[in-house]
């Protein structure tokens, strides 16, 4: 057991997921598309909040959310309604948000569901407390970290962009498992095709988490699974130091500062009875029918526990492979692209699983910001086949493809990474290698390990382009030469 779980550490996460398959936004008919637009220009009366002005609910909107909430294993409300929650904070220009509640009488969209993730090889059960819809506040912008900021900017394009909030119970008891179950989730709702999670701002994370029974501290507007992990670490550690020096945790919201990696105290925690909780007098009471959530599932996309178990049935791939591949819709639906083109599933899964995968890491790309395409892996591919370049050759060739996004010819030409299959060729640089390594001749000629040295060096001043099985004949045979002539 790790130190961390030895504090009984309890997580629980606020998920907040735009609804970005969306034309516009969730009471208005403003454009959902704000990205990159001149601030404050994609607005109207209703997301500003006017007085007067009436917010009409986004059919649309309700239908994915009951999309996601069936994915989830959550049980619909027959009806549902909408709250005005109360606060005073310059991304809500109307000093309240149009949300949902599940207390006072109030009714979510739906409850109790639940999700299934991979943990450390186990399957593990997060329970989810509701899955509701809210209108997104504006955006705020500081010059330079937030509680050092000389003034706060306010965009308010992002205002009234629909937002489904996923409240899980606190059942996740290290950063490493909500990065888990965060991912998963996201997974779902691109398979779904609701949410584009590689959009900035597309899907953020509030974390409430707690160690030894004590107060929970909120850790707000996370951006990324990584950050995630690395806040909740921190506030970890944070809480341990201050319960070892017996000084108090505060029950209170603490921003995440990604350049300094340190949660920052932004307020005493609120109460619920802080946010004045009451039913929104503009907006009527939504109906979901049993004939709505049958015609909604009945149209649902595979979900990624199905291909991931698809994968393995159809392809023959292992489960854990499976399970990585399906992690994310795009890189899903690259392997199985490539398949197409080229029918050796376990190839293509290999080379994903592995070098595929290290050299997004090392590159920090997204799979979506990927300039190659499924295509060219498999151009690679045949390129082994065919004896043009070598596994190792292919390496070297694969990383490149991915910094650079050129194809696989055209790297091979331009850096000359043709295989050297011909003997005399190879014949040639071998005898530079034995003129060159003549004690490391003496030593192969009594010890056979000692000419994996010497076929090394081949491999090495042929740049890995060697074929292996001809390089290791040629060195051999030359050997046997040697001891048949000392003889």
């Amino acid at each position: 057991m790790t130190e961390l779980q030895q504090l009984e550490v309890r997580i629980g996460l606020e998920i907040h997921a735009q609804l970005t398959a969306l034309k516009s936004k969730i009471f208005c008919s403003c454009s959902n598309d704000y990205r990159g637009k001149e601030p404050n220009t994609v607005v109207c009366p209703i997301c500003l909040g006017i007085p007067g002005a009436l917010p009409v609910i986004n059919e649309k909107a309700v239908e994915l959310a009951i999309m996601v909430a069936l994915a989830l294993n959550c049980k619909i409300s027959e009806s549902t309604f909408f709250f005005r929650k109360n606060y005073f904070y310059p991304d809500m220009s109307k000093n309240f948000q149009i949300s949902q509640y599940d207390r006072a009488g109030g009714i979510p969209l739906a409850v109790e569901g639940h999700v299934t993730a991979t943990v450390n090889h186990d399957d593990k059960k997060i329970k989810i407390r509701r899955v509701h819809l809210e209108e997104d506040p504006a955006r705020l912008v500081h010059p330079g970290p937030i509680d050092t900021s000389p003034y706060t900017l306010v965009d308010y394009n992002r205002s009234g962009i629909a937002l489904l909030e996923i409240v899980t119970e606190p059942d996740l008891n290290s950063p490493k498992e909500a990065r888990i179950f965060l991912r998963k989730l996201r997974s779902i709702l691109e398979h779904l095709g609701v949410s584009d999670g590689s959009l900035e701002g597309a899907m953020r994370c509030d974390a409430n988490i707690s160690l030894l029974g004590g107060p929970r501290v909120e850790v707000k507007n996370i951006s990324s699974f990584k950050e995630v992990e690395r806040a909740l670490r921190f506030e970890i550690m944070r809480q341990k130091d201050l319960m070892t020096r017996k000084a108090h945790v505060e029950h209170e919201t603490r921003h995440w500062d990604e350049l300094r990696r340190v949660t920052i105290s932004l307020r005493t925690k609120e109460e619920e009875h802080d946010y004045r909780y009451f039913p929104e007098p503009d907006l009527m009471p939504i109906t979901i029918t049993r004939s709505m959530i049958n015609r909604i599932k009945a149209h649902m996309p595979e979900l990624p526990d199905a291909r991931r178990d698809r994968f393995v049935k159809e392809y023959g791939l292992p489960a854990y492979d499976a399970e990585v591949l399906t992690s994310e819709k795009a890189l899903a639906d690259f392997f199985e692209k490539a398949v197409r083109l080229y029918p050796h599933p376990k190839e293509i899964s290999n080379w994903m699983m592995t070098d595929f995968l290290r050299y997004l890491y090392e590159a920090e790309l997204e799979i979506t910001e990927l300039k190659i395409k499924p295509a060219d892996l498999v151009e690679m591919l045949k390129l082994i086949d065919k004896g043009v370049i070598s596994g190792k050759i292919a390496k070297v060739v694969l990383r490149e493809m991915i910094q650079t996004g050129k194809t696989p010819q055209q790297i091979v030409k331009e850096q000359g990474l043709l295989r050297i299959g011909g003997r005399e060729e190879l014949d040639k640089l071998a005898e530079r290698v034995f003129a060159e390594n003549a004690e490391a001749v003496r030593d192969a000629l009594t010890d056979e390990k000692a000419a994996h040295y010497l076929i090394g060096q081949l491999m090495r001043i042929t740049r890995g382009r060697a074929d292996p099985e001809l390089a290791n004949e040629i060195i051999l045979n030359k050997l046997a030469k040697l001891r048949k002539e000392q003889k």
